[in-house]
């Protein structure tokens, strides 16, 4: 269950942290990794008027090693295949291996590598209900941002380019 009080604080801290290099202050995406794979923990937060949608989303395998639905540790690493900690700019849209895909731009020493690991936000099929009532858990992605196909539409439109994305656990 979130704590909703820690995800707006997140938020907020994350836009201070970030400062000009944020262009778009109105909406932030929040992962919160402290929680497991089969629960909801990416938030999308609407400053202006308080609007939150939460959303599966899942972790990098790297992370997972063991496949346990709970994030271990972050990793900046090429070739980890692990989520990274830190602030993210949302950037341009593609068409990619996953579809409509949105780049990442790491904004921090620990999630520097973002672009050259092909950090991004995608749909992906072990993302959804359906996997978390089958398998008790999500898949595990390379260490991308990945959604249900269902939620992608969502979370482009709420967090379009020249937004934040924090990754951290709460």
């Amino acid at each position: 269950m979130a704590n909703w009080s820690k995800v707006l604080d997140a938020a907020r801290a994350g836009l201070g942290r970030a400062g000009s290099r944020i262009a778009h202050r109105d909406v932030v995406g929040v992962a919160d990794f402290a929680q497991p794979s089969s629960a909801p923990r990416l938030h999308l937060v609407d400053l202006a008027n308080g609007k939150v949608d939460t959303l599966l989303v899942a972790h990098g395998r790297g992370s997972d090693p063991y496949k346990t639905g709970w994030l271990s540790h972050f990793s900046n690493a090429p070739g980890s295949d692990a989520t990274s900690r830190g602030d993210f700019l949302t950037g341009d849209y593609y068409i990619g291996a996953h579809g409509r895909s949105m780049r990442l731009v790491g904004l921090d020493p620990s999630n520097s590598n973002a672009e050259a690991r092909g950090i991004v936000v995608h749909s992906a099929w072990y993302v959804g209900p359906s996997m978390v009532t089958a398998q008790g858990m999500l898949g595990r992605s390379e260490g991308c941002f990945a959604v249900s196909a269902t939620d992608l539409k969502t979370v482009l439109e709420r967090l379009g380019p020249g937004r934040l994305l924090i990754s951290q656990k709460l």
